[in-house]
């Protein structure tokens, strides 16, 4: 035997450091594995509430036309305003419900051959009037036009509370989703696990369409004539998202 050859025998220990390594490559494989996320549904339900609109919303205003003054046409303006005014509130129509939408005062003039020429001035005063009793649609728009309001620009309808319906559309819209859910989850073979997310697209009133008329000059007679007004129904629509795991 050769005895310059060397033989160099591995410690004890080294082996076993070897199997460490080995096994725990082995569990950090099958639990990289094992991270996979399951598989997420997602499904919309819907929900709507018809309900009867419990306010109108009148459009209506006051235009001087041309006056030899702006003084003129404020005047003009404050007098027709007022009448008007005293005659809502006359009608049981309370002053938290009148809201001034716009006021102007401009310069009129016209133009010959390129030359201005001065007119005087016009105002203009336009409220929205928030009518609780729609009896009395008809009527408000009738005196409010003879003591003065020759503009009016549309009728439309809402509902006071819409935040309880709107809740209740909800519910029924999650209720809706969740069926959904179940129903998918049974036709793809599969479970219902854990709830992932929520997502509500939107809820929104879908009102009835306003009565539009553009503004014009009324004469004394009114515009109301006694003419019906119907509310019709409102709807209220709410439409939700849910996710969920299935296994």
């Amino acid at each position: 035997m050769d005895e310059h050859k060397l033989f160099v025998r591995p410690p004890v220990w080294l082996p076993i450091i070897v199997a460490l390594i080995a096994g725990g490559l082995y569990i950090t494989g099958k639990h990289v594995e094992n991270m996979e996320p399951p598989p997420v549904i997602s499904v919309q339900g819907q929900g709507k509430i018809q309900a009867v609109p419990d306010i109108a919303l009148l459009n209506f205003g006051v235009q001087t036309g041309r006056q030899k003054s702006a003084q003129a046409a404020m005047e003009m303006l404050g007098k027709r305003m007022t009448a008007a005014f005293d005659a809502l509130k006359e009608l049981g129509i309370e002053e938290k419900d009148i809201m001034t939408q716009s006021l102007n005062l401009n310069p009129a003039y016209d133009w010959n051959e390129g030359k201005r020429i001065d007119r005087g001035f016009e105002a203009n005063q336009n409220l929205q009037v928030k009518v609780r009793d729609l009896d009395k649609i008809t009527t408000v728009l009738d005196v409010a036009v003879r003591m003065g309001a020759n503009q009016v620009g549309g009728v439309s309808f809402t509902i006071d509370d819409m935040d309880e319906l709107r809740e209740e559309a909800r519910e029924m819209a999650i209720a809706d989703a969740q069926k959904k859910a179940k129903d998918l989850a049974h036709d793809l073979g599969q479970t219902l696990g854990r709830f992932r997310g929520f997502n509500e697209g939107g809820g929104y009133n879908e009102p009835y369409p306003m009565m539009r008329m553009e503004s014009m000059a009324m004469d004394a007679k009114g515009i109301g004539g006694g003419t019906p007004v119907p509310a019709g129904e409102q709807e209220i629509v709410v439409n939700v998202n849910l996710m969920y795991e299935v296994k």
